[in-house]
């Protein structure tokens, strides 16, 4: 029943002629009904009850106990009994009025106004509110501090800033009040609320300049928080420092309130910062403080600080909430640390806190993604026992895992199960299938879960389209996929721009099928779209890498009769086309007669391509003079160009002039990467300059660098080379050590070497280590063992010194 129908039905019951009850008293009822209000059990039928007994009675109410009553409406949360106190409040305030209690009710006072007009702002009315002010003006009230403030919370509310900073500055002494903190507090809430946070700082330190009432900790939070809410950190970080410089104590929300936004602008280590600064001033951060800085650095995919910040959370007696958790386990399973994650998340129900279903979905998809099948629907199995139903994202979680390892029949078994227990699929669950059927080439059967998407009222959208359209043109039905973009055409769907064609066409001529990349294009023209220049470079390209440059040019003169002018990037391909097929001439005469004559400036790749088919044809000369053309061009010289230039000096027999380079360089402040010094280390070996080449490798930490597997490569096999095995074998443990695997040709060429040395032992040693990691001896490693044990080897009579695996190599005559 609304409120209006069941005042004017208990308005009736009041004018009865019920007797009074000797036995009433009114301070005893208000007194009761404002503790059920209190307590969220006072619903407004028993209100009016309340009030119809008031009408009936000769004793009149406490103007203390109505308003007590009223109040206590006024700051009610929403429950089951009231949903709305204020509003009730203000209801019952309206039928004293209406009805005339007279004398049962003493005359509202200065409180009962200053009650109203709270209730009136939580109700979102604050013209009412400023309504009750203009009739307490009439009855000729004093206003107090207390209803100045009220006031100014109903202008602030109505969104009239400007009018409450007047009555803050000018008119509370017209109203004989003096503002205080809270007054001030309120108005600058308002215009922090208003993004107005700079006007908020002018009448802060005015406050704070000598004004009727000094600033408090509140006050320069809340223009803090509100800097922070506009993105004004280094503002809202200036006001904190002088807030501490004016000797106020920042309390755990000022730091709250600093420590989340600079998490949220992903400043965290000054976060970090702050936090160390509030437990060093005695400030105990709480819940709040550490999710912000765990979330910030899940975000950011900084799981070890997170952990580290999680573990001194619990350290301090703080249990995380389920979205302290739940973030904490993303960042985790997002950075392939799931059993980590699992750790978070089984120990949830053992401290009393239940996973929610969006914990389950974390660690599942988490699970997927690292291809923890059996964690994963071990974990989906146990949902049932914790209470949790799978719902159709669950679903899609477990198909999508399947499917992206191409484990389509498993994919398929999830969807059964899905089915079974009721779960309606998605436009996404299609969609994962769908397109995992056509990467694998099963057409047919997605057609059929087309179909079935179909049928059962789920509409396609374009990602399913465009699995089918690309599934039918990586797989040469042309006519199919014609077929799908007409449907989409006919159903108004947006069908597949130039750069979806561009990305099939650049996917076949990487896997050499350039005639079927060629028809894609003839299709593209087939349906009314024009190719762009991406499409016809990407095809040169793929002509390019096939050896045939005929048919690349044939593209290039489509594309200029389509008026596209080729550019840097076309001849760079037709250049390297050339290059790679051993045809350097013709690539320069392309070069200078072609781009260079067109205008067509080149681009450092370019040259790059140039100097790369150069040094790969021994030219190294007319290479020096292209790196002279290439700084006279004013064209920058990237990392690139120096690696190449570097390793072709290298292997064309001129080191000398590379160290020479390199050192000039060095000295120039050129910054080089791992590749380029793995070069002009071995480059240091082969000049018989070991000791520059074991300070080189030295030097890699200071440099920000770390040896790959083939810096150590060529550490071991140059001291291999020297003789000096010891060493080589101590480096050798140095790259396990640091994590990187070792190559198989590697391997080998350590195992010839020693062997060629008469190391037997070694060489048996290193033989084990490719036994136990499952590599293979290649042909020229099998060829020397044979020729150095078999028959009438040299090393026949050491046969038993090799691994038991390799000692049939004695056997063979």
């Amino acid at each position: 029943m609304s409120g209006v129908c069941l005042r004017r039905r208990l308005s009736s019951t009041s004018t009865s002629n019920t007797p009074p009850s000797p036995s009433w008293s009114p301070q005893a009822a208000f007194a009761a009904a404002t503790e059920r209000a209190r307590a969220g059990t006072l619903s407004p039928q028993d209100a009016h009850h309340l009030f119809d007994e008031l009408f009936r009675q000769a004793t009149p109410v406490p103007e203390r106990s109505l308003e007590g009553f009223l109040a206590a409406l006024g700051r009610a949360a929403s429950s089951e009994a009231c949903r709305d106190g204020p509003s009730l409040a203000l209801t019952l305030f309206n039928r004293l009025c209406r009805e005339e209690a007279g004398r049962r009710v003493a005359p509202p006072t200065i409180y009962t106004y200053g009650i109203l007009m709270n209730c009136c702002c939580r109700v979102r009315r604050p013209d009412l509110g400023l309504a009750f002010f203009g009739r307490l003006l009439r009855t000729g009230l004093k206003t107090n501090e207390v209803v100045a403030s009220t006031l100014l919370k109903c202008l602030c509310c109505a969104k009239r800033a400007d009018e409450a900073v007047n009555v803050l500055l000018h008119r509370m002494s017209v109203l004989g009040c003096v503002p205080n903190s809270f007054s001030y507090n309120i108005v600058l809430k308002s215009l922090c609320d208003d993004s107005r946070s700079q006007r908020a700082l002018g009448l802060l330190q005015m406050m704070a300049k000598g004004g009727v009432c000094s600033p408090n900790v509140l006050s320069y939070n809340t223009v803090i928080h509100g800097f922070f809410k506009e993105g004004e950190i280094d503002k809202a970080c200036n006001l904190f420092h002088e807030m501490t410089k004016q000797r106020f104590v920042p309390n755990v929300v000022t730091y709250n309130s600093v420590i989340n936004a600079l998490c949220k602008a992903r400043a965290m280590d000054n976060a970090e910062s702050f936090l160390r600064q509030m437990v060093d001033n005695g400030v105990p951060p709480d819940k709040v403080t550490y999710t912000s800085i765990i979330h910030g650095y899940s975000t950011l995919g900084r799981w070890k600080e997170a952990t580290k910040m999680f573990r001194e959370m619990t350290s301090r007696g703080l249990i995380p909430d389920i979205v302290t958790r739940n973030s904490f386990m993303d960042s985790l399973c997002k950075h392939g640390r799931s059993k980590e994650a699992a750790e978070i998340f089984f120990s949830m129900a053992a401290r009393g806190h239940k996973p929610d279903i969006v914990s389950y979905t974390i660690l599942l998809h988490g699970y997927g993604n690292e291809g923890s099948f059996s964690d994963m629907m071990s974990l989906f199995n146990s949902m049932e026992g914790g209470g949790i139903v799978a719902d159709c994202q669950v679903f899609n979680i477990l198909i999508d895992a399947y499917a992206k390892r191409g484990m389509i029949d498993e994919a398929m078994l999830i969807f059964t199960e899905m089915l079974g227990q009721g779960v309606n699929p998605s436009v996404v669950t299609y969609s994962t299938l769908i397109a995992a059927l056509c990467r694998t080439g099963r057409l047919a059967d997605a057609m059929d879960k087309f179909s079935q998407m179909v049928g059962t009222g789920v509409q396609p959208d374009t990602v399913v389209y465009h699995s089918l359209i690309q599934g039918f043109c990586t797989h040469g039905d042309l006519v199919k996929a014609k077929e799908l973009i007409s449907e989409m055409m006919n159903k108004g769907i947006i069908c597949p721009n130039i750069a979806f064609f561009n990305s099939i066409v650049d996917s076949l001529c990487k896997e050499g099928r350039v005639m079927d990349a060629h028809h894609i294009f003839d299709l593209v023209k087939d349906i009314g779209e024009k190719p762009d220049a991406i499409m016809f470079n990407t095809l040169i390209d793929g002509y390019c890498l096939v050896g045939e440059m005929g048919k690349a040019f044939m593209v290039l003169d489509v594309m200029t009769s389509a008026g596209i002018e080729p550019d840097a990037i076309t001849y760079s391909t037709l250049v390297s086309g050339y290059c790679k097929s051993g045809r350097i001439d013709d690539g320069l005469i392309l070069f200078r007669e072609e781009m260079l004559h067109k205008k067509v400036k080149p681009t450092i790749v370019t040259y790059n391509i140039i100097l790369e088919g150069l040094f790969r044809a021994g030219r190294t000369v007319a290479a020096k003079k292209m790196l002279h053309e290439i700084i006279g061009s004013g064209t920058p010289v990237s990392m690139h160009t120096y690696d190449i230039f570097l390793r072709g000096l290298c292997r064309n027999n001129c080191a000398d002039e590379a160290i020479v380079l390199f050192q000039k360089s060095r000295a120039m402040n050129v910054k080089f990467n791992i590749t380029t010094l793995n070069t002009m280390i071995n480059a240091f070996y082969k000049g018989d300059r070991r000791e520059e080449a074991n300070d080189l490798f030295a030097a890699l930490p200071a440099s920000g660098l770390v040896p790959n597997a083939s810096t150590y490569g060529v550490m071991i096999q140059n001291l291999l080379k020297e003789g000096a095995v010891e060493e080589a074998d101590n480096m050798f443990s140095s790259m396990e050590k640091s994590g990187c695997a070792p190559s198989s040709r590697l391997v080998n060429d350590v195992i010839r070497t020693l062997l060629e040395k008469g190391e037997i032992v070694k060489a048996g040693k290193y033989m084990s280590k490719v036994y136990g990691k499952s590599l293979s001896l290649d042909a020229s490693t099998s060829s020397l063992l044979l020729s150095l044990f078999s028959g009438n080897g040299k090393y026949r009579e050491q046969i038993q010194l090799l691994p038991a695996k390799y000692q049939f190599f004695g056997g063979i005559s």
